[in-house]
């Protein structure tokens, strides 16, 4: 059920990002990030884990979004401050996507490759979602070229991420401790 319950989250939260960027507001992604978190560090008291990972994930997004937008591949709605810069409602969609590696998809911390398949895949098609469902994120022409962008940079971050979550968890052996080498 905690599965589901996080899954359904993340959701609702995608949904209060692209729908407030639909209407130029970045603020409905930003609170559902922080209700979300909230409710995953009072429920699961993983603080240190889920605040790395948050910090890891805004870092990874600040680069590959903002690094396809200065490379005149993709835009967003509600943009930030600068033409060049992620928006805060993107950022608080990976932040609140790192938050999953932790609970509901942390089966993904032992499936690097399956992480990475699904971060090639599923990456693109979510702002693919927001493009065609919303219109929030623009692509420029030939569009496959920003979502090869996205494809690549997210089959690079989700097993990054799954890696992190399992290497700083504590409920479970580090993969060394497995071997007989303690750390």
């Amino acid at each position: 059920m905690k599965i589901w319950a996080g899954l359904l989250g993340y959701q609702l939260v995608w949904f209060a990002a692209v729908i407030g960027a639909a209407h130029r507001l970045a603020w409905p992604g930003v609170a559902g990030m922080l209700l979300y978190a909230g409710g995953q560090l009072l429920l699961a008291r993983q603080y240190r884990l889920d605040l790395t990972l948050m910090a890891t994930a805004f870092v990874f997004g600040f680069m590959l979004d903002g690094g396809l937008m200065r490379a005149g591949l993709l835009n967003y709605a509600a943009a930030g401050p600068a033409p060049a810069i992620a928006p805060a409602w993107i950022l608080a969609l990976w932040m609140t996507f790192a938050l999953t590696l932790s609970q509901s998809l942390a089966w993904l911390q032992t499936r690097l490759g399956l992480a990475a398949l699904l971060g090639l895949v599923g990456g693109p098609l979510a702002y693919l979602g927001a493009a065609r469902g919303w219109h929030v994120v623009d692509f420029a022409e030939p569009a496959w070229r920003g979502l090869l962008g996205l494809g690549v940079g997210w089959a690079a971050a989700v097993p990054a991420l799954a890696w992190l979550a399992r290497r700083m968890r504590v409920d479970l052996p580090r993969p060394n401790a497995l071997r007989g080498h303690a750390r």
